[in-house]
């Protein structure tokens, strides 16, 4: 069955316009009209949704419980050990309680799809489940049950370290070969679209790394990239190149690949990836939070999508703002990611952000027929002012309303599960801090 909805602004792929009716059926936009009279349900600022190409949903939860000096010196390496540790006391139901909240705050915070880059796969012993995607099929349903878009990106993990160097313990639950992880990517498949995700070159080898590119098949590539500076220094020690120059010198990086973070590529670097039409996934509350370091944004000129990747803050105007003013502090200008198009930095941002993470996950972006009807209203009385004051203002209270293939799962800017689901996650917090 047919529904309308009508916005008096909406942000279309040339730009915003006025009274716009958007039609949708199947979950699929099947008709938008510009100058159009009032029909269906009436709404002030109506947005595409936003992917969120890069998520860790289990890391949710342990936002806010590293904020304390580890060491005398705390970095990504220290926090990465605290996670290991939270990650082996969770069991299948824990997983899916806080894929759910975490999915439940996505949606409450703009974005309508996610990209979960899915790498913790066996039990807390390291031993497979009888179910070898048991976990991902948890993450399956917290997303079907919270209603948000769903790209599996299983994640092949087998060393510690460049040149093939074994795992550690602490990385049991995530480790596989290849033939192990071919059945999960294959489990995975039957849950929801999905692409391969070798974890960075540190964990995968080259053989292994021609694999996964040959199983993906033109599906979507993701991987963790130059994220932090050690990383650089111990592939420079390995291999003698920084690591994009090592994977754009061994492989042919088109369209389909993602490059997570790439905080500490050259600029010859991200010209490079710019000419592949490789897509960057920046984090930036993230790459904050640990410290990786401030991407050049404003000197790149390829693609690029955000993700909220270890969700300790999660939402679209939380990551534009940081996007932009990392960019301020950088480059000491305002405005820095406005373009001679779009004047409008908060719109510029968003317009980028949808169409660079629709190509990440490989699907249709933006409010265009034959896209998925997935649609942000926000309140407000014109289209660049509301946007500006969404990003910038910083009010999740801005939201209206969330709709996902045409079902609305957020009204009055509230989750229709959320006091149940908070309930849940806040019980596997204790018990996991027990």
């Amino acid at each position: 069955m047919s529904q309308e909805l009508f916005f008096q602004h909406a942000l279309l792929p040339g730009g915003w316009a006025a009274n716009v009716r958007i039609a949708f059926a199947g979950g699929l936009i099947t008709a938008v009209e510009e100058g159009a009279a009032c029909a269906g349900e009436r709404n002030s600022i109506g947005l595409p949704g936003i992917p969120n190409l890069h998520s860790h949903s289990f890391q949710r939860a342990i936002a806010g419980l590293t904020e304390s000096r580890a060491s005398s010196t705390d970095s990504f390496w220290t926090w990465r050990e605290l996670m290991y540790r939270f990650a082996l006391t969770m069991d299948p139901d824990d997983v899916e309680a806080v894929a759910m909240q975490a999915f439940v705050e996505m949606l409450e915070g703009g974005f309508c799809s996610v990209g979960e880059f899915h790498y913790l796969h066996h039990a807390p012993d390291g031993k497979p489940y009888d179910d070898v995607a048991e976990l991902a099929v948890r993450i399956g349903a917290a997303a079907a049950r919270a209603g948000i878009d769903l790209t599996l990106l299983p994640v092949f993990y087998a060393y510690s370290g460049f040149g093939c160097a074994p795992p550690t313990l602490e990385q049991r639950r995530f480790v596989n070969d290849i033939d192990g992880y071919a059945k999960i990517y294959e489990r995975c498949g039957k849950i929801s679209a999905v692409g391969v995700a070798p974890h960075s070159l540190r964990a995968v080898g080259l053989d292994e790394l021609k694999r996964l590119e040959a199983l993906a098949g033109g599906r979507p590539v993701h991987i963790h990239i130059a994220e932090q500076t050690r990383e650089v220094t111990e592939c420079l020690a390995w291999s003698g190149m920084t690591p994009v120059q090592w994977l754009l010198d061994h492989f042919d990086v088109t369209g389909n690949w993602c490059l997570v973070h790439a905080t500490q590529a050259s600029a010859a670097e991200l010209a490079r990836v710019a000419s592949s039409r490789a897509v960057v996934g920046l984090c930036p509350i993230t790459e904050a939070n640990l410290g990786d370091g401030i991407f050049p944004a404003r000197d790149y000129a390829g693609a690029y999508g955000i993700g909220s990747d270890s969700n300790v803050m999660i939402g679209v105007a939380d990551e534009l703002r940081m996007l932009e003013y990392s960019q301020r502090l950088f480059v000491r200008e305002r405005n820095v990611m406005a373009s001679e198009e779009l004047r409008g930095t908060a719109t510029a941002m968003y317009q980028s952000a949808v169409a660079g993470g629709a190509q990440a996950l490989g699907v249709a972006g933006g409010l265009v027929v034959d896209a998925p009807a997935n649609i942000v209203a926000l309140h407000g009385d014109v289209g660049d002012p509301a946007m500006a004051q969404w990003i910038f203002c910083g009010a999740k209270s801005a939201i209206e309303a969330v709709w996902v293939r045409g079902k609305k799962c957020v009204t009055n800017g509230k989750h229709e599960l959320a006091d149940w689901s908070r309930s849940r996650f806040n019980a596997v917090v204790r018990k996991c801090l027990s």
